[in-house]
């Protein structure tokens, strides 16, 4: 499938969506659905996980991109291709133009997490490190296909991109015929788009749910003005649904398709990643756990068997380990306590005694002795505990109060 700049205006068939889907196998797996007895009892309905966090390349953006990679001409495909991303999409093209024979050049933000970088180059990308934010790697991107005539591949504004990742929707009705509503996490719009494509043309019955992140929620102001409009400053742990744009080609679909878009907090989505390592044993990047996110803010908003769509698992490590102890703090599981001692031997260890009795794990403690607040004997000390949720975190509160210590933040 190839269309040119006047053809990449019109509207995705479901004919492309399945031509996509014969282009794609044996390149991308048929990924696992999964059930989630947690979610299900919380939505009083089956609730189960499609796993593109287990797709190849960590992600749904594989199919996208081969199918775009693919449709190019023989003389586009001898120029080679150039994306701009901080993480999936740039593992998605390195390794379809590879899978295809295509000279690949992806640029990356110089920020971008290290493991990222060197999955992008493994999968046999030249990677090119540009710019602080994804907005100066995508112009020097662009810069570099005008300068050099390679392709540029656009991570969601192009139909061939809608067509490759409405593939997931396709797979979603063989695996649970039964579904009544689909979660998607959306960025630019490119997989919300094309799931509502492939599933709405077969079965219209299907309710389509968006996700968006708070700090970077560009659909709804751009659907209650009928286009896109961009957002100032998108801000979200997610990177994976942090566009500032809509792109134009997904937003047809997903105003006339997609029947809602939510919005979830960091918490939320702190919250959602920990569920689903923790119950599911599923390692999924934040925007990969958008839909839990919105399950877990609305659980009595949709109506089931609901599928919440795992778009991605490509997380980095230390950003994994910031957003756990973010989420196990929004789940009550984390307690921070400042309160002041007599500055005398033994003090210490009488309130290490307190929390031991009330079985709270202390995680870290710091003292301060200098403060000009202070009383000459006095000694601030904050302490960082690990809790088996808020009605032990009132608990411990209590048994310190109870132990006479004031609790002073």
């Amino acid at each position: 499938m190839s269309y040119s700049t006047a053809d990449s205006l019109h509207s995705v068939t479901l004919d492309d969506v399945r031509g996509a889907q014969k282009m794609l196998t044996g390149v991308a797996r048929v990924t696992a659905m999964e059930g989630s007895r947690y979610l299900s009892q919380l939505v009083g309905a089956p609730v189960h996980f499609k796993c593109e966090n287990l797709q190849r390349t960590g992600s749904f953006k594989l199919r996208g991109a081969y199918v775009r990679i693919a449709g190019l001409l023989p003389e586009e495909r001898a120029a080679g291709v150039v994306a701009a991303s901080a993480g999936n999409h740039a593992q998605g093209v390195a390794l379809a133009s590879s899978l295809l024979g295509v000279r690949s050049t992806v640029f990356m933000p110089t920020g971008a997490p290290l493991p990222k970088v060197a999955a992008t180059r493994d999968y046999g990308a030249e990677v090119r490190l540009h710019g602080q934010v994804v907005d100066e790697t995508l112009a020097a991107a662009q810069e570099y296909a005008a300068e050099t005539g390679a392709v540029f591949i656009h991570p969601f504004d192009h139909p061939d991109i809608i067509a490759g990742q409405g593939t997931v929707g396709l797979e979603i009705l063989e695996q649970c015929p039964e579904v009544r509503t689909i979660v998607v996490g959306i960025g630019g719009g490119g997989l919300a788009a094309g799931v509502a494509l492939a599933v709405k043309s077969i079965r219209p019955d299907v309710r389509i749910v968006g996700v968006q992140a708070e700090g970077a929620a560009a659909y709804p102001p751009s659907l209650a003005a009928g286009r896109p409009v961009s957002i100032e400053n998108p801000a979200t742990m997610a990177d994976g649904i942090k566009v500032g744009r809509p792109g134009d080609v997904p937003f047809r679909l997903v105003e006339e398709l997609v029947d809602e878009v939510h919005t979830v907090s960091e918490n939320n989505l702190s919250s959602a990643l920990l569920l689903c390592l923790e119950r599911a044993k599923l390692v999924v990047e934040p925007a990969g756990a958008s839909p839990v996110a919105a399950l877990l803010r609305e659980p009595g908003a949709f109506e089931g068997p609901v599928v919440a769509l795992l778009s991605g698992g490509n997380v980095d490590p230390l950003l994994m380990q910031r957003i756990l102890r973010h989420g196990m703090a929004a789940g009550g599981r984390y307690l921070a306590v400042t309160l002041r001692l007599t500055d005398r031997p033994g003090a210490l260890a009488t309130l290490l005694g307190v929390l031991s009795v009330a079985d709270a794990n202390v995680l870290d403690v710091s003292h301060v002795r200098t403060d000009p607040r202070l009383g000459l004997t006095e000694v601030e000390v904050e302490l960082h505990l690990e809790t088996k949720g808020p009605e032990h975190c009132a608990e411990v509160n209590r048994a310190l109060r109870e132990a006479g210590y004031t609790v002073i933040g």
